[in-house]
């Protein structure tokens, strides 16, 4: 504690009380503050012009003056992690929101200093309430946090949808939802799940961001499928085509083909949607067909090419060597898409 605080009555340094060294140290739960001894009416004489802060129920800041950023994130989850709640299995309370995003760096989130709220995820079954600058969100299934700043933090992707459910700019979740995937933090298909999960697709504004999302998705996938080809030294294949039988019907269009070989590259940019059974089967019988006319389907997955992408290079490359071990193809009109 500031040793110029002005207080009347002083207890025994309060590290030695409650147990905590540095930053820490600025903040205390009531319950923290009752466990070391130090009672109800001690703390309220502690409080007052120059002294102890009241920050949120039953968490007090230890120290003069306005509160930091940092103080803030870490009273709001001594807000969450009060005690008298019913007793839960994983993480107990984390950031999320925009806050979160904050934390994540992101260029298009607020600083934490312009933030009037801080979003913190707790399990569902918690007995608490939002107050002051603090919202809760519940959640079914907690994420496993991750660490920032020696802070609990939501993932990315949950992150963006607790933040989106709080925002009706459409252009302020656009830019959010596209630094999430051009800045590589997750895949678009993990963004949308998420949103779809809180129940965010309903709304006109996010569905034209999903949209964007999708174009920005498929765009980074297809740029790391050609640097993976360069990289890795693969022939050159026909680009983005259509492939067709000669005088009959259209067989679908593919990402990659290599004519010579009869191996085709598919990505897989599909996203949780509602009607995401009917293009599962469509693709599905998209390249069945094409396999009983003897082309080789390689199925690509934007993740798989951002993570492991030697890995599926090989996988291309082995495709590619097998086909003199295969049946000759069925001959196929080939057309830009």
């Amino acid at each position: 504690m500031n040793h110029n605080t002005p207080i009347t009555r002083r207890p025994a340094p309060l590290g030695s009380r409650i147990g905590t060294t540095g930053r820490a140290e600025r903040l205390a739960s009531a319950e923290q503050l009752r466990a070391q001894g130090v009672p109800a009416a001690e703390v309220a004489a502690h409080c007052g012009p120059g002294g102890w802060q009241q920050l949120l129920p039953g968490v007090f800041l230890l120290q003069p003056g306005p509160p930091t950023s940092e103080d803030r994130l870490r009273a709001a989850l001594l807000y969450a992690r009060r005690t008298g709640a019913v007793p839960t299995q994983g993480p107990e309370a984390m950031i999320t929101g925009l806050a979160a995003l904050t934390l994540h760096r992101f260029s298009s989130a607020p600083p934490l200093t312009a933030l009037d709220r801080i979003d913190v995820l707790v399990p569902r079954t918690r007995r608490l309430r939002s107050t002051g600058w603090v919202r809760i969100v519940r959640a079914p299934e907690s994420p496993e946090p991750v660490e920032l700043t020696d802070l609990p933090v939501a993932p990315v992707a949950r992150a963006l949808a607790d933040a989106v459910s709080g925002l009706s700019d459409a252009e302020t979740v656009r830019r959010l939802l596209t630094e999430a995937v051009r800045g590589g933090h997750c895949e678009p298909a993990t963004v949308v799940r998420e949103l779809s999960r809180a129940r965010l697709l309903t709304r006109p504004h996010v569905v034209d961001a999903v949209d964007a999302l999708l174009v920005e998705g498929r765009a980074l996938s297809e740029e790391r499928l050609y640097e993976m080809v360069r990289e890795f030294g693969l022939p050159d294949p026909l680009w983005n085509v259509d492939l067709r039988l000669p005088g009959g019907p259209h067989l679908g269009g593919v990402d990659a083909y290599w004519p010579d070989q009869a191996v085709a590259v598919e990505l897989d940019t599909r996203a949780p949607r509602q009607d995401d059974d009917a293009l599962w089967s469509e693709y599905t019988r998209k390249r069945e067909h094409l396999e009983r006319l003897g082309i080789t389907v390689v199925h690509l997955t934007p993740r798989k090419l951002r993570e492991a992408r030697d890995q599926q290079a090989t996988v291309v490359r082995t495709a590619l060597m097998a086909s003199p071990d295969r049946q000759p193809a069925a001959y196929v009109v080939v057309l830009p898409r």
